[in-house]
């Protein structure tokens, strides 16, 4: 199928999900990941109604940065602190920061540039070894801190990427433990601070990160087809 004809497939199963929990479709974001993609695909898949991109890696959104239509940026990669200055005037949201260090270059970067970048704190539900992200009970405490030294961001919500299962069904309590944290914080008021996305869910599982409250998804493959990684 063609990439429009994918990202109409994918609204369907996104509406069908949604639906399901009572919630507009429209409420929850996709955002089609574009790593490995090239700019003549992200294009096509701008023209058949994608608004919101996802990069994994600095350089491929500085490679293909003035090749892109106008879209929002999203830095949904692991993000190391001497390259946050690349790319801080580039992206509407940072989805991966995991610790303070991060959040302070951040905060440092954006105030360089007179903006405030929306940022999600990444949890790790499972501990993964090979995934970033903080433990869910941790949360609270880099939130806090956050808020009280960082003045150039907006805490926007979560975001988490769980162990990948064939079956999306054996990763739905992790979803679930993502979401009982958010929900812990979603309500409290403060100037630099708006819970209203939980990022979850790829291709193969966000039906089920779907009913289980993310309203931000992260599709890639199912939008473009399989990834050549000869082309890095």
């Amino acid at each position: 199928m063609s990439i429009k004809e994918n990202i109409e497939c994918i609204n369907v199963l996104k509406e069908e999900a949604a639906r399901k929990i009572g919630i507009k479709p429209e409420d929850v974001l996709l955002v089609a990941v574009t790593k490995t993609y090239g700019f003549e695909q992200i294009n096509e898949a701008i023209d058949a109604g994608i608004k919101d991109i996802g990069e994994n890696k600095v350089q491929e959104i500085l490679d293909k940065y003035e090749n892109v239509k106008p879209v929002k940026w999203h830095m949904i990669g692991h993000l190391q602190t001497n390259k946050v200055k690349y790319i801080i005037d580039k992206v509407s949201m940072i989805h991966s920061v995991d610790s303070l260090k991060l959040a302070e270059e951040i905060d440092k970067r954006a105030a360089k540039k007179g903006i405030v970048m929306d940022i999600l704190l990444q949890v790790n539900p499972a501990m993964e070894q090979s995934k970033f992200g903080i433990a869910s009970e941790k949360t609270g405490e880099l939130l806090r801190t956050i808020l009280e030294t960082c003045q150039n961001v907006r805490v926007c919500g979560l975001m988490s990427i769980v162990p990948y299962d064939e079956n999306p069904e054996n990763v739905r309590k992790y979803f679930a433990k993502v979401k009982n944290t958010y929900d812990k914080f979603k309500n409290i008021e403060h100037n630099r601070m708006e819970f209203k996305y939980l990022s979850m869910g790829m291709s193969h599982d966000f039906q089920v990160a779907i009913e289980e409250g993310a309203n931000l998804i992260r599709v890639g493959t199912a939008i473009f087809g399989s990834r050549d990684y000869s082309k890095q």
